[in-house]
């Protein structure tokens, strides 16, 4: 990880503001994050090694802003022997997690038009994807690796063996790729609540964020993460009831309970 401001600065170093940011705690344990003093850019820095995948994130920045759906915009991209920084425009508002439930309520039906609005995209235009074979061979990896994090994994699963839980869900591969085929949409792909910014004056969405996983795939890899994240902000299960229903209604869908299931156990076994 490149923590030290004197790295970041190395990567930066063609900048004349190199020196007037500050690091932003927390995010994926291989990049730092780093905020300008104005709040106006972001700069997500990678070792050498971790490069690629930051190209990727920044390839699909750049798409994502020209098809009409808010988000940053990549502003600069540096590349050295260290490693590589890309600069983006921050996305004004509010993380939907950092909003008490009441306010995510006033929220919530505008999230389902901007979730339904990404997924309106011609999925056939969009050059990415993360589609279900994609995951599934991710998750072998990872498994095969033992570099699951259980704290990503629902409560009831921490204690299961990763080969298990993987197991578990192979017996309905088929069937999913069946679905995915013909239902194909551009996904977020870490469709959580940080990863969707609210303006708090008009509870609209004012972006998406993170969007290194985004990509052609099942509408499902994205609803049934945003629907289980939501699930930790409400105060009881009438409320969840609420919003599960709330958001089928306007996104337009019946919620199909073991498709969002198969998903939301699939997701963190992706992660390693």
């Amino acid at each position: 990880m490149i923590e030290s401001t004197s790295a970041f600065r190395t990567l930066l170093s063609a900048a004349h503001d190199a020196g007037n940011w500050n690091p932003v705690a927390g995010g994926e344990s291989e990049a730092s994050v780093f905020r300008s003093e104005d709040g106006s850019r972001y700069a997500k820095c990678v070792p050498a090694d971790h490069v690629t995948s930051l190209e990727a994130e920044r390839d699909r920045v750049d798409w994502l802003s020209t098809q009409g759906i808010p988000g940053p915009r990549v502003l600069d991209w540096r590349l050295t022997a260290a490693g590589a920084c890309m600069v983006t425009s921050a996305v004004a508002g509010v993380p939907a997690d950092r909003l008490p439930a009441p306010r995510l309520q006033a929220a919530w039906g505008p999230i389902a038009d901007a979730v339904r609005r990404l997924h309106d995209l011609p999925a056939p235009q969009c050059p990415f994807t993360r589609d279900l074979t994609q995951m599934f061979a991710t998750a072998r990896d990872v498994v095969a690796r033992h570099v699951v994090n259980p704290e990503f994994l629902p409560e009831d699963q921490q204690h299961t063996p990763a080969e298990e839980l993987l197991a578990r869900l192979a017996p309905q591969l088929d069937h999913r790729l069946e679905q995915e085929s013909s239902q194909t949409v551009v996904c977020h792909g870490d469709l959580c609540l940080p990863n969707i910014i609210i303006d708090p004056e008009t509870m609209n969405v004012a972006g998406f964020i993170d969007l290194g996983r985004l990509g052609r795939a099942d509408p499902y890899a994205d609803i049934a993460l945003l629907l289980a994240n939501a699930r930790e902000t409400w105060i009881d299960e009438r409320q969840a009831n609420w919003a599960d229903e709330t958001f089928a209604d306007r996104y337009g869908i019946v919620l199909d309970r073991d498709r969002e299931r198969f998903y939301l156990h699939l997701d963190p076994l992706t992660w390693g």
